[in-house]
């Protein structure tokens, strides 16, 4: 360094700061167009008629493609710099969606979308979390609870309702719930999803992993006996008919000498399709037999497999190995579920709906009768799988 040669330090000012932090924002410029999307902006200029929003945001889009920096576009369109900022970071993140406004009729919402957030997570929490002397929340004190935490400034009680019903919360009855305490719960459950996954085709199966995923469970035991329902018939009260029939009962039945049948049934989750068999008992011969008729349905090279639950029959054990060494033969895989978490087998879904479609306000005289209309519901369930009836009611009972 010379004799008197100064060294000047940048400045540090807080006035030189804003100059910098203007000078950097001032950077921000569109991503790269090409001639298609530039063909498409001018005639969105060019165009007399049409929203004048997306022409504004238009013609911002082509001046930051033209090499003009934020503040001269700024002066040019008459606005902010920090809207023409805004118009160019969503083109590069949304593309030509940005330049069109998404209006919105009625008064716009009270609440953000943290606060919503923030308020459904509570209303889903039992006030003992918070160390309030409730087992659980009214409107009432669920609304005081969130003033006085500073969620929100002020909300009335119908405002909370009808808030939690536009997120998807409503007052429920508790349903009692068996935990699972099985030490492989984790491992079993991810396989089961992973199994579902690969038959969803969210996932597509490596070497050596099941291209065919059955659920497979045991519906029963099936009793002849009346099964409560509904159905149509005349209404009671002052104003009815001295002459019509009465109304349709119930028989009592005080013995049931018929003994019980048991359905073997499997749901194929790739081709949405249900498969049964009635048998007078269930054991592992009778379930060893139902496995070999789903593994005639696939070839011998597909890999297949079967999740159910821990029923003894279907498991492997030192005394009997049957189970073990038939699936390790015919290529099949058994994926169990958690003990007490039968919830992850789809098929109980497909139990509700044979009991709402076929079962529910009948009273057949013979097992003969019974199982020919639980055959019959099943051909007619396999032909109508897309049945809108049908799909919400599995949908409402599925839950994994």
């Amino acid at each position: 360094m010379c004799c008197g040669e100064v060294t000047r330090r940048p400045d540090s000012t807080p006035a030189a700061r804003v100059r910098h932090a203007v000078l950097v924002a001032e950077r921000v410029r569109i991503r790269e167009i090409d001639d298609d999307e530039g063909r498409r902006l001018l005639r969105i200029i060019r165009r007399g008629t049409g929203s004048v929003v997306t022409w504004r945001r238009a013609q911002t889009v082509l001046l930051s493609a033209q090499g003009m920096p934020v503040a001269t576009i700024a002066e040019v369109t008459f606005t902010s710099a920090d809207r023409v900022r805004d118009v160019i970071h969503n083109f590069n993140a949304d593309g030509f969606d940005s330049l069109y406004p998404k209006y919105k009729g009625g008064r716009p919402k009270t609440f953000t979308l943290p606060e919503r957030r923030e308020i459904e997570k509570i209303a889903k929490s039992k006030p003992a979390e918070h160390g309030l002397p409730f087992s659980t929340w009214s409107l009432a004190k669920l609304a005081d609870f969130l003033v006085a935490e500073g969620v929100v400034d002020d909300i009335s009680h119908e405002g909370l309702r009808v808030l939690l019903r536009e997120e998807g919360v409503s007052f429920q009855r508790i349903k009692t719930w068996k935990t699972s305490r099985d030490p492989d719960y984790a491992a079993k459950k991810a396989r089961v999803e992973h199994l579902y996954a690969i038959a969803d085709g969210e996932v597509m199966p490596e070497e050596g992993e099941p291209e065919v995923v059955f659920c497979l469970d045991e519906f029963g035991p099936l009793i002849l006996q009346p099964h409560p329902g509904r159905q149509w018939t005349e209404r009671g009260g002052k104003h009815k008919d001295p002459d019509r029939e009465p109304r349709p009962r119930r028989r009592a039945t005080y013995t049931r000498p018929h003994g019980v049948r048991h359905l073997f049934a499997a749901y194929d989750l790739g081709k949405n399709q249900l498969y049964g068999h009635i048998k007078p008992r269930k054991h592992r011969t009778r379930f060893l037999e139902f496995c070999r008729y789903l593994r005639g349905l696939h070839p011998p090279e597909v890999r297949i497999a079967i999740v159910l639950d821990n029923f003894s029959p279907h498991l492997t054990t030192k005394k009997d190995s049957r189970v073990g060494d038939w699936a390790a033969a015919n290529n099949v895989e058994f994926a169990y579920t958690p003990t007490n978490s039968s919830w992850l087998n789809r098929i109980e879904a497909q139990f509700t709906a044979l009991r709402y479609f076929a079962l529910d306000g009948t009273d057949h005289a013979s097992h003969k009768e019974q199982g020919s209309m639980i055959r019959r519901y099943i051909i007619w369930r396999n032909k109508h799988a897309a049945d809108e009836r049908l799909r919400e009611v599995v949908d409402r009972a599925n839950v994994a």
